[in-house]
């Protein structure tokens, strides 16, 4: 199983984008999802995380601004009144990915999405 990102781009100062992320294939269960972001020259830090009883945690620089949503095994980000400083890859991650008759997945990552905040 892997994590398919869709969203991201060129955005303006102000403005507004949407990520998701799903499994690629079926799954029996999905545990914590979240997305974490990296800017140039910056360490990886958590945007938000959502538990599967919909518990959320928002990185401090995000909270007011982003929501994290999930449904079944799909998580979306949905991030309003963006600002240059959110400009980063963020990749979505799960710690956990159950599959019916398959070993457990552990710590998998989706690909990076590019989120580009122009001024």
């Amino acid at each position: 199983v892997q994590l398919q990102a869709s969203g991201g781009g060129l955005v303006q100062a102000g403005g507004s984008l949407r990520l998701a992320c799903r499994p690629s294939s079926r799954i029996v269960s999905i545990g914590n999802m979240a997305y974490y972001r990296q800017a140039p020259g910056k360490q990886r830090e958590l945007v938000a995380e959502i538990t599967p009883d919909g518990i959320t945690t928002y990185g401090d620089s995000v909270k007011g601004r982003f929501t994290i949503s999930r449904d079944k095994g799909k998580v979306d980000l949905q991030m309003n009144r963006l600002i240059r400083e959110d400009t980063a890859v963020y990749y979505c991650h799960t710690d956990k990915v159950i599959q019916l008759g398959r070993p457990v997945t552990y710590d998998l990552w989706g690909p990076g999405t590019l989120v580009t905040v122009s001024s």
